[in-house]
């Protein structure tokens, strides 16, 4: 499907980067199982949130290393894909999954007050949205894909600077919020807000804008990044990404940017209901406990009924 079939094992599975996430998700079982007692203040971890840990990991392998990062580069439906679940839904997994004491014990450290900065809320916003605008940019964004370290580099930045943005939404630690619930449902819509207009751009361009997908020569530049053999090979037998793409150029990058725009909506909304719940129940919560102590009730004994 989709032309995978023309690809060697090592180019759609990545075997490297697939021992890495798979060492990665042992020694976060170590760090949260039996390593656990060597930290702070820790406590058992759920069953849910270390699942919530392991499919983050999966995703970022799957759109990073995967069959789905080859398909980014044969089809930009499946780019905008990756994108919205490297940086709309694997953050919010990887900060539920990892546990507050660990994010405590790391983050604590007098070594990271410098940088913290890049946690003011506006800040954070501001970087991850400027880095996905200016990529998406059609110069910059085919530049990118056809130099091998800045585009390994950039999607580092991209992922980091996303769990920055989303640590203000789905905050781990609740000592360390820095804006209220309410002010937290104005982030979430500034949010989708000010990333419409790089969809907008991408969904109603009347031309395709990345030469990646749509001019052969700078495809199979980038394709040399992720495949082994020869590119000048590749291009003679495929003649261009057209061979493997089922849509025009045009509606592969309308449909791209639709999709990217439609899941962050989806995430939105469900991060949205989230705080909004919390919210509210918090408000009923200090509501309520006026009204019991005037009845002669003991909130805190209620809790230990």
């Amino acid at each position: 499907m989709w032309g995978l079939q023309y690809f060697s094992f090592r180019d759609l599975w990545s075997p490297l980067f697939m021992v890495f996430m798979m060492a990665v998700i042992v020694l976060y079982a170590f760090v949260v199982g039996p390593w656990r007692l060597r930290f702070k203040d820790s406590t058992p971890v759920s069953w849910g949130r270390q699942f919530s840990f392991i499919l983050a990991a999966f995703l970022i392998y799957l759109t990073q290393g995967g069959p789905l990062s080859l398909l980014g580069h044969l089809m930009f439906t499946f780019h905008m894909t990756n994108m919205a679940v490297s940086y709309m839904i694997v953050p919010p997994l990887l900060l539920f999954g990892i546990p507050d004491w660990l994010w405590r014990n790391i983050f604590g450290l007098k070594f990271w007050r410098p940088l913290r900065v890049f946690m003011n809320p506006i800040v954070s916003l501001a970087l991850f949205i400027l880095l996905f605008s200016f990529y998406h940019m059609p110069d910059n964004h085919d530049w990118i894909m056809t130099h091998f370290t800045v585009h390994r580099l950039y999607y580092i930045a991209l992922l980091i600077s996303s769990i920055i943005m989303w640590w203000h939404v789905f905050l781990p630690v609740p000592e360390w919020r820095r804006i209220s619930p309410l002010i937290t449902l104005g982030y979430i819509f500034l949010g989708g807000l000010l990333l419409t207009p790089a969809c907008v751009m991408i969904i109603f361009a009347e031309n395709p804008l990345f030469a990646v997908y749509n001019d052969p020569q700078v495809w199979v530049k980038a394709m040399g990044y992720c495949v082994s053999g020869d590119p000048a090979a590749m291009l003679s037998k495929f003649d261009g990404p057209a061979f493997f793409n089922m849509m025009s150029a045009h509606d592969d990058q309308q449909l791209g940017g639709i999709i990217m725009k439609l899941l962050q909506e989806f995430v939105n909304a469900v991060a949205l209901y989230m705080v909004f719940m919390q919210w509210y129940r918090r408000e009923r919560a200090s509501e309520d406990e006026p009204s019991m102590e005037l009845a002669g009730v003991d909130p805190a004994g209620m809790n230990n009924v």
